[in-house]
């Protein structure tokens, strides 16, 4: 059981001694510390958590309320209440000086033994209180901690999931493309090489993306120098597949630069905007689908747009259009958009807008830009 903690300080050990056996015939579970002057009090103040300060006033060198003005300055000890112990500053003008200091109680000498206790008594019983609210705070909080946690492990999860289905769905068309050219008796060598590259490619992707989520948040993870044009080019090569079976035109024009994050999830930030694109375009049925991506500097800035034709969303949606979970597609997650704003923010030191009307959505990220090597 976690004991109360008492100090008393007084310049004459007789007093000490006499409060000390008083104290001690009434309660069993109280630590007793002892100061004959202010400077050994500090001390133990420092070196030990004490509950409650019995004090004389009248002390050489450093009086009483010398003493509480002094630890009421510091943080570690302005909240230990203070009770004053004198038979001699107990006149109105003495207490109301020691009340604006944070003295709660005046006793006066000779001490009363039952007023003392009963005293005593209650500050313990707050002592327990508070011991007991803190516990209870505690474990709510441990619990809030572990809830939050599975929160955040489900939601994780869920974006995992949505990234990894991106090359499974390519490698699924490789698979197709391959079984196609086999019944067509149009298998050769060449197909091979070419599923056998563009797969491997895939598989490395997912293994990059689940390492990238394992370090997501590890402030130890690699920023290093990326090129632009060499993520955009990178990000459309893995989507290649994608991109031909949609009939999607890409139009790029880049103005290459350096800008610093994760290399891994600046590709996944291109890998979902394409992908949005693509699926507005399928979902609404429209035959001619351009994606333009561009990218230009401004100030010190890399300003990179990637935007569709494909008639944009509600502008009431507009704005939740980054939240987790929230979907204009029928059979969306809402978390593709979500990890984009995350990426660009935390990994990318970047900012993301939006751009929406009639023809279609466009997305403004801004980066800042490195200076050539």
């Amino acid at each position: 059981m976690e004991k109360f903690n008492i100090l008393i300080l007084d310049d004459i050990e007789e007093n000490i001694y006499s409060l000390k056996l008083m104290i001690e015939d009434s309660f069993e579970d109280i630590e007793i510390y002892s100061a004959l002057n202010a400077q050994d009090a500090i001390s133990i103040l420092m070196k030990n958590k004490i509950d409650l300060i019995l004090s004389d006033i009248q002390m050489p060198d450093v009086d009483g309320f010398q003493f509480v003005d002094y630890i009421k300055g510091i943080d570690k000890t302005k909240d230990i209440p203070v009770i004053f112990i004198t038979g001699i500053y107990d006149k109105d003008s003495y207490q109301k000086k020691g009340y604006d200091l944070g003295v709660i109680e005046y006793i006066s000498k000779p001490i009363d033994n039952d007023l003392l206790i009963s005293k005593l008594k209650i500050f313990i019983k707050l002592f327990e209180d508070k011991k007991n609210t803190l516990k209870e705070l505690s474990q709510a909080n441990k619990l809030l901690v572990h809830n939050s946690k599975m929160a955040s492990m489900g939601e994780m999860i869920g974006v995992i999931s949505h990234q990894l289905k991106q090359p499974l769905n390519i490698l699924s068309l490789y698979c197709h493309d391959i079984k196609f050219s086999y019944d067509l008796n149009e298998l050769n060598k060449e197909t091979v090489d070419d599923f056998a590259t563009n797969t491997k490619k895939q598989i490395q992707h997912m293994s990059d993306t689940i390492d990238s989520f394992l370090s997501f948040f590890n402030l130890e993870k690699q920023f290093v120098r990326i090129s632009v044009e060499k993520a955009i080019n990178n990000s459309l090569d893995l989507m290649k597949s994608q991109i031909a079976k949609n009939n999607v035109d890409i139009i790029i024009n880049i103005e290459d630069s350096d800008i610093f994050g994760v290399e891994m999830e600046l590709s996944q930030v291109f890998i979902n905007l394409i992908t949005n694109s693509i699926q507005a375009y399928i979902e609404r049925d429209i035959n001619n689908r351009v994606i333009e991506i561009n990218s230009y500097h401004e100030d010190n800035k890399v300003i990179l747009t990637i935007a569709d034709f494909a008639g944009g969303i509600e502008n009431n949606d507009l704005e939740k259009l980054f939240d987790p979970y929230f979907t204009t597609k029928e059979n969306g997650t809402g978390i593709g958009l979500y990890m984009v704003k995350l990426v660009v923010i935390n990994s990318l030191n970047g900012t993301l807008k939006l751009e929406n009307d009639d023809k279609g959505l466009k997305f403004i990220i801004t980066f800042p830009m490195l200076s050539k090597a």
